[in-house]
């Protein structure tokens, strides 16, 4: 699959397979997550890969969603520099786990896969489950397994609506 494939077809996915994640799979798109850029290069991040489906379950409950804790596999991204702000005033380490995660969300469409970007969750007790340190800050929770639901169709707004040039226009 191209990456112009990849991105019509990546979508949100919320209910999966039970069926165990393709390891060849996995290591390719964790390999696409690796070589994400990141503020200089540091890649001052973690990925926390949750398989023990206790983990998951809870995971899941500091969530409020309970589709999370079906996939097999639930990406949990941790920045390990949470206070580095960026020249133009804007932290680094959401915009870096953004740009790393969405390699893995690219590479696992193209593997025939699902995820789900997770943003609501409890920061402490995702912090107390997989034991991630107070000074670093859990970014994103994403499930990361078979699809085992049927697609929507897209809705997006035109070029026209997002686009200007050379000023920002409203």
């Amino acid at each position: 699959m191209d990456i112009y494939e990849a991105i019509k077809k990546r979508r949100s996915v919320r209910a999966y397979k039970s069926a165990e994640v393709n390891k060849t799979a996995l290591k390719r798109i964790l390999e696409a997550m690796r070589l994400a850029p990141s503020a200089h290069n540091s890649q001052e991040y973690k990925f926390v890969l949750v398989e023990s489906f206790q983990k998951r379950l809870a995971l899941s409950r500091a969530a409020g969603q309970s589709f999370v804790s079906q996939a097999p596999i639930i990406v949990a991204a941790v920045s390990t520099k949470p206070n580095h702000i960026m020249q133009c005033g804007v932290p680094a380490h959401p915009v870096d786990i953004a740009i790393a995660l969405d390699h893995l969300t690219l590479a696992a469409t193209a593997e025939g896969l699902g995820t789900c970007w997770i943003g609501a969750f409890s920061q402490e007790e995702v912090r107390r489950i997989l034991e991630v340190p107070e000074e670093y800050k859990v970014v994103a929770l994403m499930p990361l397994g078979i699809p085992d639901d049927k697609p929507e169709k897209k809705i997006r707004k035109s070029l026209g609506e997002l686009i200007c040039y050379d000023n920002f226009i409203n």
